[in-house]
């Protein structure tokens, strides 16, 4: 079973995420890219994709990537400015999902929080009160504890994730 861990990465939390993940991966035939730098995913068994989330969902570069795929068993990731454990990340993880369902397999999904770009917060700051995007003081603080994201421990816990389900599909081709 061959691997391609893929992301697309704004401020680098993607890539820290995806650099992780391929770390703990115990399978030999593995690779790591950016996802600007694949052409062509034909000899891959399983690709890992990771995004980052902007506007609900996956990144434009990472969509169009998803929406290429064919006949893979995938695995997602993303890293996002906000909770992990909300009802924003699940939406936005169903819809990379939403992108490669009909003609692959997901096998795994992953989502954590990850430091949102100081351009993306200046730009929030200036937007008027009552925007949804106009900063607060309950956001601040979130963009705070963001600025820690994808810790040692999310990367860790993205890695465990993915090596067990792969280890599970293995067993299952034996």
């Amino acid at each position: 079973m061959k691997i391609l861990v893929t992301y697309a990465s704004l401020t680098g939390n993607t890539q820290k995420l995806a650099e992780g993940i391929f770390e703990a991966l115990s399978q030999k035939e593995k690779e790591i890219r950016p996802m600007m730098e694949v052409d062509n995913t034909d000899e891959y068994d399983v690709v890992l994709a990771g995004y980052w989330v902007d506007k609900g969902g996956p990144n434009q570069e990472a969509s169009e990537f998803l929406g290429k795929l064919e006949n893979k068993t995938i695995g997602l990731f993303a890293t996002l400015g906000y909770w992990p454990d909300s009802e924003h990340a699940y939406g936005s993880l169903k819809k990379g999902e939403a992108l490669v369902e009909e003609k692959n397999k997901v096998f795994c999904r992953y989502i954590c929080q990850g430091k949102l770009s100081d351009k993306i917060i200046d730009m929030f700051k200036q937007l008027p009160e009552g925007n949804p995007h106009a900063i607060t003081e309950e956001k601040l603080f979130r963009y705070k504890i963001a600025e820690n994201h994808p810790s040692e421990a999310d990367i860790a816990l993205a890695g465990e994730l993915f090596e067990e389900r792969l280890q599970s599909i293995c067993l299952k081709q034996e």
